[in-house]
């Protein structure tokens, strides 16, 4: 790849992997399919390029939509509860976070929610409401109609609505509840997380079978108080926590002295912790690790 080249592929990386991750729910997966698009890009024939973004946008979505394929099946076989990778917004990985719109759009809520979509939906959905394009432009993009984009923009919009409305508080807010369920958590205070949690709370966990998390979720504030206070309690005693935005949002990051071993997110709903979702797979915190500038 000469300079020139290699460039202006530069110019769209972030932009390509911003896509890419929002279809994949993956930030390893992501970066690959952008060093994929990227090996393609220097070898195209540049005078069937005619305008370079759209083109490497193409690329990329098909890319993704060929891993999506397989990815489902992955993921039946994937050991306990399977959820996305989380990403470190702060730095503007994925973009500008400005508006609540655009932080719901790589929160972990939605990217789970994504996962009920057929790939053809999902490319839709995150074409036209992470990235504002026109049904025509996706049309374009995924050679289909824009009638076609229309109806799967209608349903992938139907099936990613949340049961209930999100109504987060503000980023402020946000830290001071998750900074009060860390101390609620580690000082084992029930009455504390009662407070705390919404009567309908589900915890779930992700090792991937490499980490000893429970296998289901935990459903309800009794029986989530009880998990907290009890088992996780122990797993956690040596740990220490700090507040970081993940996926737009406030969340937990976990340390064993200097080393990352674990993520929690959040889904609020006016000032009480409804959802908590604690990614451990060590796999699936590399990349975060790399934001660090961890080995």
């Amino acid at each position: 790849m000469t300079t020139a080249i290699a460039e202006e592929f530069e110019r769209h990386r972030a932009r390509l992997f911003g896509l890419a991750y929002r279809m994949l729910g993956s930030a390893d997966e992501a970066e690959d399919t952008v060093q994929d698009a990227s090996l393609r890009f220097s070898g195209a024939d540049r005078a069937r390029i005619e305008h370079t973004g759209p083109w490497l946008a193409k690329v990329v979505t098909n890319l993704c939509l060929n891993r999506l394929t397989t990815a489902r099946f992955r993921r039946e076989q994937y050991v306990g509860i399977w959820l996305p990778e989380p990403v470190l917004t702060s730095d503007g990985t994925l973009g500008p976070l400005e508006s609540a719109e655009q932080r719901d759009a790589v929160s972990m809520t939605l990217l789970v929610l994504l996962e009920r979509l057929t790939p053809s939906e999902r490319a839709v959905y995150v074409l036209r409401e992470a990235f504002g394009h026109g049904h025509r432009e996706i049309a374009a993009l995924l050679d289909l109609t824009e009638a076609n984009c229309r109806q799967l923009h209608r349903r992938a919009v139907q099936r990613a609505a949340a049961p209930q409305g999100r109504f987060e508080p503000d980023p402020e807010r946000q830290a001071e509840l998750v900074t009060s369920f860390v101390t609620a958590a580690r000082d084992g205070d029930p009455a504390c997380l009662e407070k705390l949690l919404a009567a309908d709370v589900i915890w779930w966990g992700d090792g991937g079978g490499k980490v000893r998390v429970t296998r289901r979720p935990v459903e309800g504030r009794e029986k989530v108080v009880r998990f907290l206070v009890g088992g996780a309690r122990k797993v956690t005693a040596d740990l220490d926590f700090t507040v970081a935005e993940i996926n737009g949002a406030n969340g937990l990051a976990a340390w064993a002295g200097d080393r990352l071993v674990g993520v929690v997110t959040f889904e609020l709903r006016y000032d009480l912790i409804t959802r908590l979702r604690a990614v451990m797979n060590p796999d699936k915190l590399d990349f975060v690790r790399r934001q660090l500038g961890q080995p």
